[in-house]
């Protein structure tokens, strides 16, 4: 019962992304999830029609603008992340594939990012549970650490925006923490987020090409492609060229905001005991370092107006 009374209590206007996680993640420790199976299913398509769904209250052409603008810090953001994850991995012990995954979910977003590559990597089931496990440990941390930490610098919102968007795993978190700072914020969070997401599918091909030279077996299947991108890009189009609809459209919006808070409220349901027995203290480790090391470099160079 504690899973649909929290389901229906996420749709509140009361609820916050914050506390729906946390009592998500609380529920599945105390008790359990007799619904498992269901609400990763769920979860997937919510955060997939949220992100559509917000994109009716935004602007495309702000949208393409912010987006085009961070393609630099993004790529070399991606490079030195993967970089500085191989190394870590190396020194902590991490096997070759868990590593890679902890540093591509870190890299991009997280749950999808890994989801995406083990396909073509077919990493050991244990490998993909232990970087499942580490990133979303981390990524339920950020929900509730950055708007406090970006408070306490005084970043105003489009650095707020742009800072969660380059340092936190999952889209589900980067658009729930840039909510609490506002409107200007979860735009621009948005923008740069989906932007770094299509880097998805090219990394996903140079993991395929990086398993045949090393010797590993022939990728079977292909990555997921992030669709939900698409539709984010058409919404906003709809609303920016046609007036007539912006009042559906934020209307719409509003919604999509509710809708992500459930979904928040189900990735903490799905966060059980096995899982984060799984984890272990070596990758723990290696995903706490990278993502500490990765989220003060890009919060310096903002503050140091190095990226805008």
């Amino acid at each position: 019962m504690l899973i649909p009374l929290g389901a229906a209590l996420s749709l509140m206007p009361f609820m916050s992304t914050g506390v729906a996680l946390l009592s998500g993640v609380l529920v599945a420790l105390g008790v359990g999830n007799p619904y498992g199976e269901l609400t990763r299913r769920a979860t997937h398509t919510l955060l997939a029609l949220a992100v559509v769904g917000l994109g009716a209250g935004m602007d495309l052409r702000v949208v393409v603008a912010v987006g085009a603008h961070g393609v630099l810090y993004t790529v070399t953001g991606i490079a030195v992340c993967l970089l500085l994850g191989a190394l870590l991995a190396r020194m902590l012990g991490v096997s070759r594939e868990a590593g890679l995954l902890i540093s591509i979910g870190t890299a991009i977003c997280g749950g999808s990012a890994i989801a995406a590559v083990v396909p073509v990597l077919r990493p050991k089931e244990q490998e993909v549970t232990v970087a499942l496990g580490t990133v979303f440990l981390l990524n339920a941390v950020a929900l509730f650490v950055f708007p406090a930490v970006g408070h306490a610098v005084g970043l105003d919102a489009h650095q707020f925006g742009l800072w969660s968007a380059l340092a936190i795993h999952d889209t589900s978190s980067v658009v729930g923490a840039s909510m609490q700072y506002g409107p200007k914020a979860l735009e621009v969070a948005t923008s740069v987020k989906l932007a770094r997401a299509l880097w998805i599918v090219p990394l996903t091909v140079a993991v395929g090409m990086w398993r045949r030279r090393t010797g590993g077996a022939v990728p079977r299947g292909k990555a997921s492609r992030p669709w939900f991108i698409l539709g984010f890009i058409v919404a906003a189009a709809l609303v920016t060229w046609m007036p007539v609809l912006q009042p559906a459209g934020h209307l719409l919006a509003a919604l999509s905001q509710r809708a992500l808070v459930l979904t928040l409220f189900l990735i903490g349901a799905n966060l059980t005991r096995s899982a984060v027995r799984a984890v272990g203290v070596r990758p723990l480790a290696q995903g706490l370092g990278l993502w500490g090391c990765m989220a003060s470099l890009s919060l310096g160079a903002i503050a140091f107006h190095l990226i805008a």
